[in-house]
């Protein structure tokens, strides 16, 4: 499905409202949460209001998201806005997992899937089975990474891919080394 084009829906808004939808929710039951109404939220998705710090926050705590995620837009040369997204200007998401760094490689949320570069930690995981609902597809850039999916392990070396489809999976990096992959993600979740 093709997009509009990047310099009229490549936004704060745009992106809040791909999270909001991404994870079901109305935005009614938005609104509800955050003790606003339906015509602010819309507006601020539309980016014809623009929504305080506080307001930032309660949006997303609801979304699951970092502040600063939402924040760390970093401003592209026109030609670029939408097209690429610079080493230095990447957003950080995510959990706030020890050992887990996070960077959004779209330029935005804004598409059907959204394109992740991870790196793991030495000697770093995650204890508890994670399952979203998703489709990711990853490929391991570097160093040696061990997945579990839907109870059982494997073990990823550079060059390899894997796929989850919505299975409860986790990660662990129980090496000296740290690995970096590339995941794609179906829809957006961060």
């Amino acid at each position: 499905m093709l997009q509009s084009a990047p310099d009229t829906a490549k936004t704060l808004g745009a992106d809040l409202r791909a999270l909001r939808k991404a994870r079901g929710v109305t935005l009614q039951d938005m609104a509800d949460a955050l003790g606003r109404s339906v015509g602010w939220l819309s507006q601020v998705e539309r980016d014809l209001s623009e929504p305080s710090i506080t307001d930032l926050r309660h949006i997303a705590a609801h979304l699951g998201v970092s502040v600063s995620m939402l924040f760390r837009h970093a401003a592209a040369p026109a030609h670029e806005a939408g097209y690429i997204v610079r080493k230095g200007a990447r957003r950080p998401i995510g959990s706030p997992i020890a050992g887990l760094v996070e960077e959004l490689l779209s330029p935005d949320l804004t598409d059907d899937f959204e394109m992740v570069h991870s790196t793991f930690a030495p000697r770093s995981e995650i204890i508890h089975p994670v399952t979203r609902p998703t489709q990711e597809v990853g490929y391991l850039v570097s160093g040696v990474l061990d997945l579990e999916i839907a109870g059982t392990l494997y073990t990823i070396h550079p060059g390899d891919s894997f796929r989850i489809r919505g299975e409860p999976f986790r990660w662990m990096n129980p090496h000296d080394a740290p690995a970096v992959a590339i995941w794609v993600i179906a829809p957006p979740v961060y």
